[in-house]
């Protein structure tokens, strides 16, 4: 069937705006830790979660918000967890990486290339009790050149496992550019072995949308696995105050301060070889020269599919003012200790 462009966008947009409050309370203090956004991936997660029925199971990773949101995880215990509230999702003992939501067959993982074996496992289950359920599995390329999503797919190919592999290409493994250290293309190395492969733009949710119906269509119909490659982009780096990122975006007030040590290092007496000093600053300064392209290219998802629907204007700037006002409570009510009063 059609995509509802409008239920992706606002499901698209609630993410969003969910994750930017959580941005600002992780930048006053109020959640510790590594947080790693879905700012961008927002469009892979719309287009194919939309689509998950009951019985279907999710194994995500260390980006799992923008999909648990819109596979309905209560936003308010979600954020607590974050905040590492005895009230959150998993009792404040998860964080942001490593959440569980059993009623909806969701988990997520902050090891690389995990998701792999648990959507194979959540699928041979549905083989076996749900048949016509399937299972996804999100993970980024870089966990491509891990052995276990690799040998995940081998099996699923093998059993004919209902799944779906999601890998999000985004170009960069946190620091590294990933073409630096990646062989080949990662869909031929999908198709390799036997899985039916798609390569999409991650950031048209329609395009997304129409993929995943014929992989999930598919695996219902026990043809097996699929395994779909979208190309995105992390809108917020690697995590919050990502140093190439920013260094990306303000070179001077990032790498300004870096200039004297960095030079002093290079021509001091002792260590390495001068050659492996210069070879080691003009690694840095490809890498933010990278991230630099990297931003001037990238497309925004939510900005992609808001154009498609500057049509009715009127609708759309409800839909808008009502998500970011519901947005605002859920933060007003994650906030509240248990007794009712707002905590700071």
């Amino acid at each position: 069937m059609p995509a509802d462009v409008w239920a992706l966008y606002e499901a698209m947009l609630r993410s969003r705006l969910f994750e930017t409050e959580v941005s600002q309370l992780w930048g006053r203090g109020l959640i510790s830790g590594e947080m790693h956004l879905g700012t961008g991936e927002e469009a892979i997660c719309a287009g194919i979660v939309s689509q998950l029925h009951d019985g279907d199971a999710l194994a995500l990773d260390h980006r799992a918000t923008p999909a648990l949101l819109m596979r309905g995880v209560n936003p308010v215990a979600l954020l607590r967890e974050f905040l590492g509230r005895e009230d959150g999702l998993c009792r404040g003992h998860g964080g942001h990486m490593h959440l569980f939501a059993p009623e909806l067959l969701a988990a997520s993982t902050g090891i690389v290339g995990a998701t792999g074996p648990m959507a194979a496992g959540f699928a041979l289950a549905a083989q076996h009790l749900r048949p016509g359920c399937v299972a996804v599995a999100f993970f980024g390329e870089g966990a491509m050149n891990e052995g276990a999503p690799l040998e995940a797919l081998n099996l699923a190919v093998v059993w004919r496992l209902p799944v779906v592999f999601v890998c999000k290409d985004n170009d960069w493994s946190i620091t590294t550019h990933s073409p630096s250290t990646t062989g080949g293309n990662l869909a031929d190395r999908a198709r390799s072995f036997g899985a039916y492969t798609v390569e999409i733009d991650g950031t048209d949710v329609s395009a997304v949308y129409d993929a995943a119906e014929a992989c999930l269509q598919r695996a219902r119909a026990g043809a097996g696995p699929s395994f779909i490659l979208a190309r995105c982009t992390h809108l917020d780096g690697h995590y919050l105050g990502d140093t190439l990122l920013a260094a990306a975006r303000q070179p001077m007030r990032v790498l300004g301060p870096m200039a004297l040590p960095l030079a002093r290092s290079a021509l001091q007496l002792h260590g390495a070889a001068l050659r492996e000093r210069l070879d080691a600053l003009v690694d840095i300064l490809t890498r933010s020269r990278r991230a630099t392209a990297a931003i001037r290219q990238r497309v925004d998802p939510l900005d992609r599919a808001r154009q498609n629907l500057l049509a009715d204007p009127v609708r759309l700037n409800s839909l808008e003012s009502r998500v970011a006002a519901e947005t605002r409570a859920i933060v007003e009510v994650a906030l509240e200790s248990a007794s009712g009063s707002p905590q700071p």
